[in-house]
Parts: structure tokens; sequence; C-alpha cells
């Protein structure tokens, strides 16, 4: 999705549209051009939340910062003076990096103030309507109200599969794992084709034969950024149905599909649905893509790298507890579409 703006009005209007959610409480670095990541954090309150959100951010940034980097630092907040504090400490250690900050600019639903000049304006509702209606013609969805809303959007009824598991795995034993992962294969062909809800039977079938790492793969493999939005739409209903024990799978797939549609808001909802008790390799491949602000036209590079990693990366990535955002850097959409943020 590719928004032009002219204004801080105008800018601040068109974050939630690249987020997929209105930020709250947030700080949101937005780089000027395709490269640098685009990140949401939440507003640090304190000196050590200020280093603390550096030192997650300082990798990612100095990696992809190159001669000439820009971008803007926006706090929605109605606390201005903590905006005023975080911003100028992000664009400080940014500087350090090679990336000025042209921006500072805070936002507390009704006014805007550009610290760096001391401009100041207000957010109008006509703006905020004719950016939504631009994002209307590129066919890109309304953004969630609020980052909860889309983390709740991915938790639906679990109780039917739940129930269909037990026959659903003493089928499989009565079955070989070549068997189903071809089922498989072919029930995802059957989505790509006609995109109809699998009944909650296959629905047990499928998360069933994900537990065997050679299916998931195989469906895994099937994945790229010609179908990622098919995928997105199968694995987001299966995230929603599936009960904790075949959750992570689905979950993750979700996560992946998510980030090379270059949503990173729903990728790290997605990967916070992995049970808390069942870390999840491929979990920590997608947090890691994320966190180190991958582009998802580099995962054919990383691929083989990264899966060889993964067997060490079992125990590595558990979703925190509510409450507790762990909003991490990928990168910025533009005609050339660059890694996601969370």
């Amino acid at each position: 999705m590719d928004l032009v703006v002219q204004s801080p009005d105008e800018l601040l209007a068109a974050v939630p549209h690249v987020l997929g959610f209105k930020p709250e409480e947030s700080i949101v670095l937005v780089p000027f051009r395709p490269g640098l990541p685009i990140t949401r954090v939440d507003l640090p309150k304190t000196a050590a939340d200020r280093e603390e959100v550096w030192d997650a951010l300082s990798g990612p940034y100095a990696r992809h910062a190159r001669p000439g980097s820009r971008l803007a630092i926006l706090c929605f907040t109605e606390d201005r003076r903590s905006a005023e504090l975080a911003s100028q400490h992000l664009s400080n250690h940014l500087d350090t990096v090679g990336i000025t900050t042209h921006i500072r600019l805070w936002a507390d639903g009704e006014r805007w103030r550009e610290f760096n000049t001391g401009q100041t304006g207000l957010q109008t509702p006509a703006t905020a309507e004719r950016i939504a209606a631009a994002t209307v013609l590129t066919g890109a969805a309304q953004p969630a109200a609020s980052r909860a809303s889309l983390a709740a959007s991915i938790v639906g009824d679990r109780e039917p599969i739940a129930q269909l598991i037990p026959a659903a795995r003493a089928a499989a034993a009565g079955s070989t794992p070549a068997v189903e992962r071809d089922w498989a294969l072919d029930r995802l062909e059957q989505f790509h084709t006609d995109g109809n809800r699998i009944s909650d039977v296959d629905g047990a079938r499928m998360l069933v034969a994900l537990e065997t790492i050679s299916t998931r793969d195989a469906l895994w493999e099937d994945m790229s950024r010609e179908n990622y939005t098919s995928h997105m739409a199968l694995w987001n209903d299966l995230t929603r149905r599936a009960p904790d024990e075949v959750r992570a799978a689905p979950a993750s797939m979700l996560g992946f599909a998510s980030w090379l549609h270059g949503d990173g808001a729903k990728a790290w909802c997605a990967l916070d649905q992995v049970p808390a008790d069942r870390p999840y390799s491929m979990a920590a491949i997608v947090a890691s893509a994320l966190q180190n602000g991958i582009h998802p036209r580099e995962w054919d590079r990383y691929q083989t790298q990264m899966r060889e990693i993964a067997a060490e990366l079992d125990e590595s990535f558990v979703p925190r507890p509510a409450g507790h955002q762990r909003d991490i850097p990928g990168t910025q959409h533009g005609t050339d579409r660059p890694a996601p943020s969370r």
C-alpha cells in the first residue's frame, strides 16, 4: 500500500493503515523511504524503559542504515512529556548509527506538535476520512480499532475441533505420514481453488497432520509471495479454531504468511497464539525474521540457514504473558515491499 502524505495530520492519519491497527500509548518509527524498519513499541515512561527500547531496536536499525537515512518518530499518547523525552532519546541514539530524525511528532488524538520545530496543529476528521478512502481504493482492509482487537480477531470457538482431535489422532495412527501429507497438500490446493472454510472434521485432520514436521514443511514450502493471501485466510481460520495442543503449527504458519504479506502486527499476534507451554521452532524462525527486519524477498537467501538453525531454537520462542507486547521491527511498505512491523 502506497500512501503519499504531505502534512503531519496526514502522516498521523496514515499510520493506522500501515500498522493494521490504531496505536495507543505508542511510539512509531516511520522511514522516509523503503529499507529501514517501521516499528511500533509501547511508549517508554522511564529512563530504564527508554534504554530497553533502544536495545531492542539498535541492531535492526544499525543493520539497515544507509547514507542519508531519515525517519519520523511519532508518539501517540496524552503524555506529552514522556513523548518528548522518549523521542529525543531515540533520535539521539539513531544519530549514532547514521539515521537522521527529520520529524518528532506528538499526537493525543485531537492535536499534534512537532518537537523539532515547535509547529502545532489539529488532527482533523476530514483528513482521517480522506486517508481511509484512499486506502479503500487500494483494496487494503481498514485498521483494527486497537492492537488488542487485532489480536482478538484470531481467537475463536475452539471446542468443536477439540472434540474431534482424539478421533483424528486415531485415524492418523491407522494411516501413514505419507498418506496424511498427500491429503493435506490436496486439501490445501482445494482451499487455494475455492477459498471455502474447511469443515471441523477436515480441520482436525489438518491440525493433526501438521504435527508431523515433514507434512508441515511441505505445506510451508507451498507458501510464496504470490499465494500468501490464501495461506493467511486458511491459517487465520485454523488458528482461531485450534485447541492449545495443536495450535502452535497453524499460528506459526499464519505468522509466516503475515510476514510475507508485510503485516508484522498480525504476524506478532499470531506468534502470541503459540501456547506458552509449547515452544515451537518455526515460531522462533518467524520471530527472528521480524526482530531482524528481514525483507520477505530475502527469505530464499535465509531459508536454508534458518532451517538449519531451527533445531537449536525449539526452546527460544515463548509468547510473553498478556499485557506484555513485544514490538520489534520489520520494515516499511513501499512499492518494493520491505519487511513488516509489530
